[in-house]
């Protein structure tokens, strides 16, 4: 197998584990959780960086602040999300973030969009509305808050986009790693220390969160994105069969017909955009 869709798996896989241990934690207040997200990878590259001498600071402090600000507002809000709705559906409602982000690509980097990917907006986004109205466990503030989280990982696609060729892309994650820690902090009045199995679940997410983003990585770094886009939606697979294993959380052909549509819609825009390129 092709070793960049083969990370890309592995990468996938470990984001949906690390997600389903998110669900799992919903006694605890969503921010403790991003806490333990950010300092679980924190702790691991941060030394990385000190031992291969990658800048800290980087060279545009303040872009890389605002990429991290509206990622610690997009992992927040989803998730927030993951504990109200259905995995598989908050994941999926989530995976329009890149629609956000030709949006704003389109008006503030002037990308073009052509009619095309237009179309295919338009059935994720009805993918979104079939999903909503016949899952009757996708409340308002839940589809809400996985709709701003889609939004603002919008706008992370848009920056990372602009500082990836001037940024080392550890300097793009610690930043965004402390920032979360600095603003999960800022609910700490509403922590409680993990019992018993929950030490588990806390310390893995960050570890999941860390190969997930290692192998995406690399992925990325041995095969075009055109190529691996595609089955970066194997993550929704991967939490539909957790979610009906350890949650379960079973889905009518309406609700099941509205993620593949979501599904269908982002595919067709990598298509439409591999093909004019």
């Amino acid at each position: 197998m092709n070793k960049g869709i083969l990370f890309i798996l592995i990468a996938t896989l470990s984001f949906a584990i690390m997600n389903a241990l998110v669900k799992s934690l919903i006694d605890l207040h969503p921010m403790q959780v991003v806490f333990f997200r950010a300092m679980g990878t924190f702790i691991f590259i941060f030394p990385y960086m000190l031992y291969r001498k990658v800048s800290i600071i980087g060279n545009h402090p303040k872009l890389l602040c605002v990429r991290a600000i509206v990622g610690f507002i997009s992992l927040a809000t989803f998730f927030m999300a993951i504990h109200l709705i259905p995995l598989g559906s908050a994941i999926s409602i989530r995976y329009i973030g890149p629609i956000f982000g030709a949006i704003l690509a389109f008006y503030f980097l002037k990308e073009q969009v052509n009619c095309w990917q237009w179309f295919s907006f338009l059935i994720a986004f009805a993918g979104v509305i079939i999903l909503k109205g016949f899952d009757l466990r996708v409340s308002y503030y839940g589809l809400f808050l996985s709709i701003t989280s889609a939004f603002f990982l919008g706008i992370v696609f848009v920056l990372i986009r602009y500082l990836a060729t001037k940024e080392h892309y550890m300097t793009i994650i610690n930043y965004f790693m402390v920032i979360s820690i600095l603003g999960s902090f800022a609910f700490i009045k509403h922590w409680r220390w993990p019992m018993d199995g929950e030490w588990y679940a806390v310390l893995s997410i960050g570890v999941f969160g860390l190969i997930g983003q290692v192998f995406m990585t690399r992925a990325f770094s041995l095969e075009e994105a055109s190529v691996l886009a595609p089955f970066k939606y194997m993550e929704i697979v991967y939490a539909l069969i957790m979610g009906l294993v350890f949650f379960s959380e079973g889905y009518t052909i309406f609700s099941f017909a509205g993620i593949v549509l979501i599904i269908s819609g982002m595919i067709l825009n990598v298509s439409v955009k591999k093909a004019k390129a």
